[in-house]
């Protein structure tokens, strides 16, 4: 929505896609039904059906928007066909180690799939920015709120390889 793609898995871009169309084509229509029901029970402004779908159906309308945008916007990328599977790229699923040599796992997917609690993040946040053309065996310096903090890289793997 800055103007650059939003890159994206197959499987990233199918979600948004289902949300889209459950909201649009199930959603939607219902809260219309119980709106127009509710429009015709008399007195709409002390008619809490009405307004409380009036105002549901604003925000699925507003998610509406953002999925299309974002769909819109999306640039679908298959992590198994990178080129170079010796850096970090997008779709990579790297294995890193700080000065306490304490690892972590993460993939760089789309902002949109990112979940930092599987290990999902974001190929835009400071950790994948710091680690994108990374290579086994580099250290990079990741600037965090309570310092920089230096992370080697110990492995890079991507979809469809066997290990």
């Amino acid at each position: 929505m800055n103007g650059q793609p939003n890159y994206i898995t197959a499987a990233g871009y199918q979600a948004l896609k289902t949300e889209y169309e459950n909201l649009f084509k199930q959603e939607r229509p219902k809260l219309v039904e119980t709106i127009s029901w509710a429009a015709g029970n008399g007195d709409r402004s002390e008619n809490g059906d009405y307004i409380y779908g009036r105002k549901k159906l604003r925000e699925i309308d507003r998610r509406l928007n953002f999925l299309s945008r974002r769909m819109k916007a999306a640039k679908v990328i298959d992590p198994a066909q990178q080129e170079d599977r010796s850096r970090v790229l997008f779709g990579a699923t790297v294995t890193i180690a700080d000065e306490d040599d304490e690892h972590r796992t993460v993939t760089l997917l789309g902002e949109d799939e990112a979940d930092a609690s599987q290990g999902r993040i974001s190929w835009r946040s400071p950790l994948a920015n710091a680690l994108k053309r990374a290579g086994i065996g580099d250290v990079r310096t990741v600037l965090l709120p309570a310092g920089p903090k230096d992370y080697e890289i110990i492995a890079i793997e991507y979809p469809g390889e066997t290990s």
